[in-house]
């Protein structure tokens, strides 16, 4: 059994009309802004189990390579939980979407060799322990794959996305906050950084606050944290 005996409520986040908003820009992203690589980029080389936080609408499982034995996607907001559910019946590799929050997953420890957030760490309530969970559901030597939005490495538009995540941005975009420093919020949380690189999207273009964005990878520790009894 996967679940801990003490169920996440079903609507824990509840965003309706920002799901179906999602749902188009999403694809449009996708389709016109290059996301569908950046995707590809972030999966390549995973197998073996694989937990996703935040799913939404399910665009990432068409990426998972074959070697992914199966995947375990949590998204806390019924309607874009319903389209991921349909996406994952159109999926190559065997896909569960479930319903739980990051700061909360509803998963065994050290069940998964690898967890995908993608676009989803701006928006959790409470980045610290959604992190510690991440880390939690990781075996030793677990990967993390990210793509994320981030704060921009000073200047103009840092003040901008500053600004814009203590005024309407967050209400607007489902809860994104485009200020996080999402790389040193993941070394913060005890992880192991790998490689990663920072990008704009669109490339070209007016900078949005949501412009600023990281793809990489972070592990959790082979040596384990079992001599201090965490993890």
């Amino acid at each position: 059994m996967r679940r801990r005996s003490t169920p996440v409520p079903r609507d824990a986040v509840h965003h309706p009309v920002f799901a179906r908003f999602y749902a188009r820009l999403s694809v449009t992203a996708d389709l016109r802004g290059g996301l569908a690589g950046r995707r590809d980029e972030l999966f390549a080389g995973l197998s073996g189990r694989v937990i996703e936080i935040g799913a939404g609408n399910g665009l990432n499982f068409a990426h998972y390579p074959g070697a992914v034995s199966e995947v375990v996607a949590i998204e806390p907001e019924r309607s874009l939980r319903q389209m991921a559910a349909g996406a994952a019946m159109r999926a190559e590799v065997p896909v569960d979407v479930v319903p739980g929050t990051a700061e909360a997953l509803p998963v065994k420890s050290e069940a998964f060799d690898a967890a995908v957030a993608s676009l989803v760490l701006c928006t959790v309530r409470d980045l610290p322990r959604a992190l510690s969970e991440i880390k939690r559901v990781l075996r030793p030597g677990g990967e993390l794959r990210f793509f994320e939005h981030t704060l921009a490495p000073g200047g103009k538009l840092a003040t901008v996305q500053r600004a814009a995540d203590r005024t309407l941005w967050p209400l607007l975009f489902g809860g994104c906050h485009t200020a996080r420093d999402t790389v040193a919020a993941i070394e913060a949380a005890g992880f192991e950084l790998g490689t990663y690189r920072r990008f704009r999207v669109p490339e070209k273009g007016v900078r949005l606050p949501s412009s600023p964005c990281v793809i990489g990878v972070a592990r959790r520790s082979a040596v384990v944290d079992r001599a201090a009894g965490t993890g």
